[in-house]
């Protein structure tokens, strides 16, 4: 009889044994049957015949490839000071991307690429790259236009398109350069419609079109377009906890900037359409919360404007220094108004010169006024 020693040992040796073995099953079994069933050496298998793409693949692929050619990647510097050597030297200061708006050279971007930039260079498609000049800037869109110098070879401008008609839920695809990854494609539909967005430098930036097509850093100042290559809008900002695509894009719709872009190449600015009032958001703000109210308070009008040859009344003081209304403006051309920046924004869908419809709150009644526009300082 073994002693318990003896039989913990044997138990041990057997164990190791029966592991071994598995591991030699585990790692050669596989060859041991292919080597009875006959099997040769491996090789790649053949391939199933795809067939042709589908339709929509067909439509996604034709436009990239006719728009890509109008898509820029923009690269800025900005100067600083070497505070040992004393020699100012450009640095990189970020990316983004643009498109070309005519056979003149000029590039349309979002402002805030720019922004704070001393200098810009602009690379095409076929790897050429430029320098380029700032033509003008509206802030208040978030639009800037550059130009440069192409000699031979013009891209194509990008085929202009209408914001006014679209429909949630149309496709859509977005081209730029998200974080430096050149000239890439997404596609998504729109969201929304006339969202607002406050911009960096403060302004509210209306009628924004919202789209889950997905929209990076890098991205802003891309093309926006609709399913028949057309431009709609330019990519202007996201919303995300991250900093990364969250499925919530924003664009500049393509009706405003073809109405900006036209007056930065002719101007270098862009000149507002008002009427010649004094209004304040934080004090229109605290107005409608104390009247129960939703609209603009005038506060004054000016001399000599065409608010003042329309009729509209500026608010006075009263004796113990509170506010008495004037004109409270709550619609422009039937579509209602709770807000300044919501004013500046209807009226910016008009040129100077154009006549437009108030409606205003007088005393107890509302009264409808005529105002042409004017241009802003």
């Amino acid at each position: 009889m073994r002693s318990n020693p003896d039989r913990f040992l044997f138990r041990l040796a057997w164990s190791v044994l029966a592991s071994a073995s598995l591991i030699v099953l585990w790692n050669y079994f596989p060859l041991l049957i292919g080597t009875v069933s006959g099997a040769e050496t491996a090789a790649p298998r053949l391939v199933m015949p795809r067939g042709d793409l589908a339709a929509d693949e067909k439509s996604t692929i034709e436009i990239f490839e006719k728009s890509k050619g109008s898509v820029v990647f923009i690269n800025t510097q900005e100067q600083v000071l070497d505070v040992w050597t004393r020699d100012v030297l450009s640095v990189p200061k970020g990316s983004g991307s643009g498109f070309i708006w005519d056979d003149a050279g000029h590039v349309v971007t979002n402002f805030h690429v720019i922004q704070g930039a001393n200098e810009a260079h602009v690379k095409l498609a076929d790897g050429r790259d430029y320098k380029a000049a700032l033509v003008g800037a509206s802030p208040a869109h978030d639009i800037a236009v550059l130009k440069i110098g192409i000699a031979i070879k013009h891209p194509s401008p990008v085929p202009i398109g209408e914001s006014r008609n679209l429909k949630t839920g149309q496709k859509v695809l977005a081209i730029g350069n998200p974080f430096g990854l050149d000239w890439t494609l997404t596609a998504g539909i729109i969201s929304a419609l006339n969202r607002s967005l406050s911009g960096e430098n403060g302004d509210i930036i209306e009628h924004l079109i919202q789209t889950d097509a997905a929209i990076n850093p890098g991205n802003s100042g891309g093309p926006l377009l609709d399913s028949a290559g057309r431009l709609i809008g330019m990519n202007t900002a996201i919303y995300s906890p991250s900093g990364a695509s969250a499925g919530i894009g924003f664009a500049v719709p393509v009706d405003t900037i073809n109405r900006v872009v036209p007056q930065l190449i002719r101007e270098g600015k862009y000149i507002r359409p008002t009427i010649g009032i004094a209004a304040d958001e934080e004090i229109n703000q605290r107005l409608m919360d104390a009247f129960n109210v939703k609209g603009v308070f005038v506060l004054r009008v000016a001399k000599g404007s065409t608010a003042e040859v329309a009729g509209l009344r500026g608010a006075r003081f009263s004796r113990d220094g509170s506010i008495v209304p004037g004109d409270i403006i709550v619609a422009v051309e039937g579509k209602p108004i709770d807000s300044v920046g919501k004013l500046l924004a209807e009226l910016d869908e008009y040129k100077v010169g154009d006549t437009i419809r108030l409606v205003v709150l007088r005393g107890r009644g509302r009264v409808e006024v005529s105002v042409a526009l004017q241009p802003g300082v």
